[in-house]
């Protein structure tokens, strides 16, 4: 604690140290990762303090003011990629803190020393097409190893070995609250094969830390900053940690929102991005409200003027362990004509590794909307994109979950329906449905609980016997379901229903699924 009291007492009265930190970026032809004779340096590359954000010279230097508490990090240009280490961890930046972390709970960044001469960054040529794919992980968000273990059998075993795609990145609660288990967190994300960034969560935090500044020791520690930029073809992404704490309101617990340094260096990296780029940030926490000021709302709005300038926009988020899409408009505060689109992804460890056991002994952990647990993909072609939800442990068309009646009386209304979770889906979606070949009808958005995931829940409330596993958290309202009334009035016998939905980037998904009618039994 005196250590950390010293260290605010000089951060108060300005007196970190401030040092200049000159280096070269150039391209590593070899890719031994230092720079030979006849290695250039590379121009118009981007490189920050966390803050500051200046372009190197023809000749690859650069230069930036340093405190005693920096990473310096090059944002990686298109055409090049940054090497990893053995645990596929991208390497671009150096962090710079002379005397090391504060103490804390969880160990941080050992004492780096004084700065070198040079802090040069070697960036590896690469063939990069402008359509590509990203793995999407949004909180793996292990509390044990069985969870640990339960994430790398449930979700990395099945994208372990996975091809064609240059990298993946996850939105966050990489592990739940111990930090110690970090490393076999890294350790089950190395076997996808795949360089792997990383963005801070609300459960990756050192809690013991007396401001916002230190809150990130541990995973700067074994991730680098929380705050960094890259560029992948035309797609330009920002990784940002969005997580106040201690809530600036009241010292305790967090707020969603950016510190000002933060916003500057979000400000300062776009200036040398053209504006016919698609921006994608990603981060933690969803800048929708979600039940409550969940956000600090100056923090999002310096956010979207930043970004009104830009056509094309993406955000990412995960934290909710639900699946959801949201727009926000000059109503919103995002003043521009197309609204900007949030993806709020589901989570690989769905509702936190809750749920009966599959064959597998694994939680199906299906999420409180509906959603059941899987990862995504993000598709690039250009500055465009569209996205793409993966169930885990189910094929790749698995897009909808049908829940009607097994039987139905014959003739006879019924105030049960036909309900579609489209786990993709959004209000606005055209979904349809039809039975035995008959006219297309369209079904009505609703705001409910989804049934197949509260007679799952209910199962655990009415069952004489423990279940193995655990009880999954209580329904919630879904966002993307819609429903349907149920011919009763057809011939008594099986019929069968067909779900036709289409999702805002214009691909039809199906499903379909069966209901009995039988005559009444008489009393």
């Amino acid at each position: 604690m005196k250590f950390i009291a010293y260290f605010l007492l000089l951060s108060s009265l300005g007196l970190t140290a401030q040092e200049t930190a000159t280096g070269t970026v150039y391209a590593d032809a070899n890719g031994n990762g230092r720079r030979d004779r006849n290695e250039k340096g590379i121009a118009a590359v981007s490189v920050t303090n966390g803050e500051r954000v200046v372009q190197t010279d023809a000749s690859g230097n650069y230069s930036l003011p340093v405190g005693d508490d920096n990473i310096i990090a090059v944002v990686k240009p298109a055409g090049y990629a940054v090497p990893v280490d053995e645990s596929n961890r991208p390497r671009y930046f150096y962090r710079h803190k002379p005397k090391g972390s504060p103490r804390s709970d969880y160990p941080g960044v050992p004492a780096t020393g004084d700065l070198p001469a040079s802090v040069d960054f070697g960036l590896l040529p690469a063939d990069e097409s402008e359509q590509f794919t990203a793995l999407i992980f949004g909180d793996p968000q292990p509390y044990t190893l069985e969870e640990i273990e339960f994430f790398a059998r449930g979700v990395v075993a099945e994208v372990e070995g996975i091809e064609n795609i240059p990298f993946g990145l996850s939105l966050g609660d990489l592990v739940g609250n111990d930090l110690d288990l970090f490393q076999p967190y890294i350790d089950a994300v190395k076997r996808v094969g795949i360089p792997w960034y990383n963005v801070m969560g609300n459960h990756d935090m050192n809690f013991d830390a007396p401001r916002d500044e230190l809150s990130d020791e541990t995973f700067e520690a074994h991730f680098g900053p929380a705050n960094y930029a890259f560029t992948y073809g035309k797609v330009h992404f920002i990784v940002l940690d969005d997580i106040l704490y201690p809530d600036p309101r009241d010292s305790s617990g967090y707020w969603g929102g950016f510190r000002e340094d933060q916003l500057n260096f979000v400000e300062n990296d776009l200036r040398f991005v053209p504006e016919d780029h698609l921006i994608v940030l990603a981060f933690h926490v969803p800048l929708n409200e979600y039940g409550g000021e969940t956000y600090r709302d100056a923090d999002r709005q310096r956010l979207f003027d930043i970004l009104k300038d830009f056509p094309h926009t993406l955000s990412l988020s995960a934290h909710t362990h639900i699946q959801r899409q949201d727009y926000f408009s000059p109503e919103e505060g995002f003043e521009r004509d197309t609204p900007h689109h949030e993806y709020n992804v589901g989570t690989t460890s769905g509702d936190w590794y809750s749920g009966r056991l599959n064959e597998d002994g694994v939680p199906v952990s299906t999420m409180r909307d509906g959603t059941p647990k899987g990862y995504a993909f993000l598709h690039f072609d250009g500055n465009r994109y569209t996205t793409e939800y993966r169930v885990a442990g189910k094929p790749a068309d698995y897009q909808i979950e049908i829940f009607n009646p097994e039987v139905v009386a014959h003739g006879r209304n019924t105030q049960a329906g036909i309900y579609v979770n489209f786990f993709m889906g959004r209000a606005g979606d055209e979904v349809l449905y039809r039975v035995d070949d008959g006219d297309w009808k369209a079904m009505e958005h609703v705001e409910e609980q989804d049934p197949t995931y509260e007679a799952s829940v209910y199962e655990w409330d009415t069952t004489p016997e423990l279940p193995a596993g655990r009880r999954g958290s209580n329904p919630i309202p879904s966002t993307h379901l819609w429903r349907g009334g149920i011919p009763v009035r057809l011939e008594p016998g099986e019929h069968t229903i067909e779900v036709r939905a289409t999702d805002q980037f214009g691909k039809t998904h199906r499903g379909t699924s069966t209901y009995r009618l039988e005559k009444s039994v008489s009393r």
